[in-house]
């Protein structure tokens, strides 16, 4: 703890007084300011580990501290401290690069761990836990697969939250991998020995009453407990549902900050949609409070069509699939299969290519795949667009 310095700004004298008599005897390197002026000051003087501030304070608020220390210290993680009014604004403030909030009034074990989290993350960090993983040629990252500029960007947001706890909203077409990526993300992170619990939103209220349905979506939720909830086609639900949803997040914000009661609901979110949630938005369809509790970091999946760089691996991985299963031998693609397979256009994505490797198998081809064994869409897309 003496290695790490933690910087807390708030106007209120009575907070830095409580906050600093709790820390400072416990061995933290703590420095206490009053606005946030002075706190870009020591910031530009001073490399802190971590900072506290206010959201709402005169002359420079939370948000622009946080803006201006994303400038100057990238690495500083910055927490925002808010009252339970202005949560959904400290929400929106995770999308600067916040790292979590605070609500006040602060309960001081959990501001323990908060520190206490973010200092065991640095001391992984500085060990070259991420470096090694950088260092690695990135053509997979657990379960999913791809060497594409697309998905190194995605391996790297993944790295990024796996070890925090922001909600994720995937979005992303049919067949693109939300679900996996979802896994891959609660299986990299401090939550993977607890449950990950997958949800169909569209058929949650199917059979429910509405005087039961927030009782049975708190359920879910602790059914989560300590784990991860997943939470797939979120713009599909309806409206009372939704309503049911806040309400689970309004427990599941309040909560966390008092471990003793049998009510507390620790839990990550990650939602998924194959629509434009902001089109849904516009429409009506999907509340705008709602997406905002969702929306804290945002992961869209691309296409197949425009990853094609990655199909020969996708290939390849599915072909050692089917072919352990199957226990026969399969040596690869003829070259005109694979002009067809790269030149198809994959409206049902990764999962579709999967599929068809499957059925090559059902039908029984022999070691190589030819293209009079792929599926006549394929072959009648290629033969039309001319190109292969």
């Amino acid at each position: 703890m003496e290695d790490f310095e933690i910087l807390f700004v708030d106007d209120e004298r009575e907070i830095l007084s409580v906050v600093e008599n709790f820390l400072s005897p416990q061995g933290y390197r703590l420095t206490v300011v009053d606005n946030g002026l002075k706190a870009l000051e020591l910031i530009k003087e001073r490399d802190f580990d971590i900072v506290f501030t206010d959201l709402k304070m005169p002359e420079f608020s939370g948000l622009e501290l946080l803006t201006a220390i994303k400038e100057y210290r990238p690495e500083t993680e910055v927490i925002i401290v808010t009252g339970f009014g202005t949560i959904e604004s400290a929400i929106k403030a995770m999308k600067f690069g916040s790292y979590d909030y605070l609500q006040k009034p602060i309960k001081l074990d959990h501001l323990k761990i908060l520190i206490d989290k973010v200092i065991e993350e640095k001391k992984l960090q500085k060990e070259n836990i991420f470096l090694k993983r950088r260092l690695k040629e990135r053509y997979k990252y657990d379960e999913l697969i791809g060497i594409s500029p697309k998905m190194q960007e995605i391996y790297g947001i993944v790295d990024r939250i796996s070890l925090s706890s922001p909600t994720v909203l995937i979005q992303g077409e049919s067949g693109t991998g939300k679900e996996l990526v979802a896994r891959v993300i609660h299986k990299n992170s401090d939550r993977k020995d607890k449950p990950f619990i997958p949800v169909n939103c569209g058929a949650i209220v199917e059979g429910i009453p509405e005087a039961e349905l927030f009782s049975h979506v708190i359920g879910l939720f602790k059914s989560a407990q300590g784990g991860t909830i997943f939470l797939d086609e979120i713009a599909e639900i309806t409206p009372s549902l939704q309503v049911k949803l806040l309400q689970a997040f309004q427990e599941k914000e309040i909560s966390p900050e008092d471990y003793t009661r049998e009510s507390d609901i620790d839990v990550r979110v990650i939602a998924a949609t194959n629509r434009d949630v902001e089109e849904a938005v516009k429409s009506g369809d999907l509340r705008k409070d709602l997406f905002y509790r969702l929306d804290v970091f945002s992961i869209k999946l691309p296409p197949l069509r425009d990853r094609k760089e990655d199909i020969c691996l996708l290939m390849n991985h599915f072909l050692n699939k089917f072919s352990t299963r199957a226990k026969r031998k399969v040596v690869g693609v003829s070259p005109e299969a694979m002009d067809f397979l790269l030149n198809y256009h994959w409206p049902g994505n990764v999962r579709q290519l999967e599929e068809v490797i499957e059925s090559v198998f059902a039908l029984g081809m022999d070691e190589t795949i030819k293209a009079t064994d792929l599926p006549s869409e394929i072959i009648k897309f290629g033969e039309t667009s001319k190109t292969y």
